[in-house]
């Protein structure tokens, strides 16, 4: 039997029911990083059970505030508290499978809102940059709905290698700039990292740094209850951004290993595990939490409880009009006139047959977007007027206002690609920005996260190609694609005119749970789709545009701007009395949704397949097949005009017919 407690537990003892759930886990799963779990419960305890407002029976609550632990690998901190507050998904049982297949308690908090997680932030930096992102998503819709409805902080738990990536100086950049009073961040500054000591490779001003970038900075000792409670009072109260350091000590209460290097990424071992419990005076058996401090937790996550119940009343007591359209953009649902306004748009387009680049389509379809969709909101990392992502309808957001739609980014691609997860985890915003292609490189972790944690995140990339021109190889995509393509989950449109531009966008925005990117030409396209169809084309990733006049034998597969180079080179084979057809694939990823039948169907039975894209040939192979051909770059671009790299490349409507010739 458990020793009852004399008293109401005090601080020490109610972190310490977090130092023993985190041993304990790490200890049966034979994995894990104790130290940290160890060295900031006393920063936890007093966050949980004295400032953070949230509700265990109502997780998802749109007014609760925003928990981001960006020292992902500290989970069991994390898990801990949110099974002594009274989560009901994360139970006992859970945490005794902690890194288990199939457990709710992953190595690093993944994306569960319902149980408590807001986020995943395994790659050190993307929690404290992704939290940037919440806390422009609670101002934003504090702008739109009024402080009785919105009116929450953003807190985050950051380490010594969050603040070292590179992303996390843009992101506290970007913070500090639109002064984002209700962001703060808890620094566990314990001095250790995985090789040893921090100062092998670090010996900066870390508080200097934030107060340079417009934030407020303060350093206390992260294992005094009363210091801890009073930073975190005046940080609430403050008019930028707050950075808490806490001075911890990794391991707290392992007696041979707390301090060092050798209490992060590891077991304690069975021996120091009970050192540590005899040092905390800690008597209960592994997994098992007294019933005095488990009580007391419980109390403490149900603290928040009238202010969530006034809310509901205070929402209640909206005109019902008002009160649907808040719930609809807190659900992710799209309007209901979107999809007649971007239909009639598409009339449009048939009948004008604009030759538009893609970029500039893209740019008359958020006219209509952004028109339709309030929520809509568009940015920019410093290349505005070439992505084209701010419609006429869209005001600049400032540091005192937030009532715009429309966030200048500055040049902080992988900031601002995290700051978009960071606005779709908030709710209520469909973000989506630009930059170049070629910059996709700056912003693919935040990308490959958007995908992870199926966030309907929209990545606007122009100047797709070598079609680009004459700023040459430095900025033309070449294996970009492909490698975006390679990404699980994550939808990569590349429209070939602007009737597909607009029709890709719809898909995108319908996409609840899927991010989407939309690579954009800088050059002028064709109109190629000169029809209305009721249908969105598109829809199916893959679809014939043109038949053949006579027995088809080859079939052109393209994308983008090098699908009017397969529809010339159709009407070459076509005049040699080989029949061609042309085969549009917009998104590889929807059409290897689509049934099998309907897959080879498209791509033809029988048939040489000849594929055209300005890009690498990686992935064509299973479409094309062993004997097709791909017509695109092996090789980095050049310096040129476009059309003279066009034709440099062999990218052409007869090097097309000509490799279909050879094969028949």
């Amino acid at each position: 039997m458990i020793k009852t407690l004399p008293m109401t537990p005090s601080h020490e003892q109610m972190a310490n029911a977090i130092r023993a759930l985190a041993m304990d886990a790490v200890q049966k799963a034979n994995s894990g990083h104790p130290g940290m779990p160890m060295g900031f419960a006393d920063v936890a305890t007093v966050l949980f059970t004295q400032h953070l407002k949230f509700n265990p029976d109502d997780p998802l609550w749109p007014d609760r505030d925003r928990f981001v632990l960006s020292a992902g690998h500290g989970s069991m901190l994390l898990y801990s508290a949110l099974y002594l507050l009274g989560y009901t998904d994360i139970t006992l049982e859970e945490i005794k499978n902690f890194r288990q297949l199939g457990s709710r308690t992953a190595g690093h908090p993944e994306c569960d809102p319902a149980a408590g997680i807001e986020m995943t932030t395994g790659p050190l930096g993307q929690g404290l940059a992704t939290a940037v992102g919440m806390a422009m998503g609670e101002r934003l819709l504090s702008a739109r709905y009024g402080a009785d409805l919105i009116d929450h902080h953003t807190f985050v738990v950051a380490s010594d290698g969050d603040l070292m990536e590179g992303i996390s100086h843009e992101a506290i950049s970007l913070a500090g700039h639109l002064k984002l009073s209700k962001l703060i961040v808890l620094f566990d500054d314990n001095h250790i990292s995985i090789d040893g000591p921090l100062s092998l490779s670090e010996s900066g001003d870390t508080l200097g740094r934030f107060k340079a970038a417009n934030w407020a900075a303060t350093r206390i000792d992260g294992h005094d209850g009363q210091a801890i409670s009073a930073a975190i009072e005046h940080a609430k109260s403050s008019d930028r951004p707050s950075l808490i350091a806490c001075r911890t000590t990794i391991g707290f209460g392992a007696p041979h290993k707390q301090g060092t290097a050798a209490s992060h990424g590891a077991p304690l071992g069975e021996e120091e595990v009970a050192a540590a419990r005899n040092k905390l005076g800690w008597e209960a058996p592994p997994f098992e939490i007294p019933d005095e401090i488990l009580n007391a937790w419980r109390t403490a996550g149900a603290k928040a409880k009238p202010a969530h119940d006034a809310w509901v009343i205070r929402l209640a007591g909206l005109a019902p009009e008002e009160r649907r359209e808040f719930e609809r953009t807190l659900n992710g649902d799209l309007p209901e006139g979107l999809a007649r306004a971007l239909d009639d748009f598409r009339q449009h387009l048939a009948t004008q047959a604009p030759t538009w680049a893609s970029r500039k389509a893209s740019q008359e379809v958020l006219e209509v977007i952004t028109r339709a969709v309030p929520e809509a909101i568009g940015g920019s990392a410093d290349l505005t007027g070439s992505n084209n992502t701010r419609s006429s309808t869209q005001s600049a957001i400032t540091p005192d206002d937030f009532s715009g739609r429309f966030i200048h980014y500055g040049i902080r691609e992988h900031g601002m690609a995290a700051a978009m997860n960071g606005m779709a985890l908030h709710g209520g915003v469909i973000p989506y920005s630009g930059t170049f292609l070629v910059f996709a490189d700056y912003c693919r972790p935040a990308i490959r996260l958007s995908a992870l944690m199926k966030q309907r995140v929209i990545y606007v990339l122009t100047h797709d190609s070598i079609g680009l021109g004459e700023d040459g190889p430095t900025h033309q995509p070449v294996e970009h694609l492909a490698s975006l393509r390679a990404i699980p989950g994550l939808n990569v449109f590349r429209p070939a005119d602007a009737m597909e531009t607009a029709e890709c966008w719809q898909l995108a925005l319908e996409a609840k749970d899927t991010p989407s990117i939309i690579a954009l030409s800088r050059q002028g396209l064709p109109a190629l789709r000169t029809t209305y169809a009721e249908d969105n084309l598109c829809r199916r990733g893959a679809y014939e545009l043109l038949p053949a006049t006579s027995t088809s034998r080859v079939t052109l597969l393209a994308t983008g701007s090098e699908l009017s180079i397969a529809v010339a080179a159709r009407d070459i084979l076509q005049a040699d009395g080989i029949g061609a057809r042309v085969v549009s694939m917009p998104c590889w990823e929807l059409f290897d949704a689509q049934p099998l039948g309907y897959q080879a169907e498209t791509l033809g039975a029988n048939q040489i397949r000849i594929a055209i894209e300005a890009a690498c040939p990686m992935g064509w192979d299973r479409f094309i097949g062993p004997q097709g051909a791909f017509i695109g770059m092996t090789s980095f671009g050049a310096s040129a005009p476009a059309e003279d790299l066009y034709e440099h490349f062999s990218i052409t409507p007869q090097a097309v017919a000509a490799a279909a010739r050879a094969r028949l």
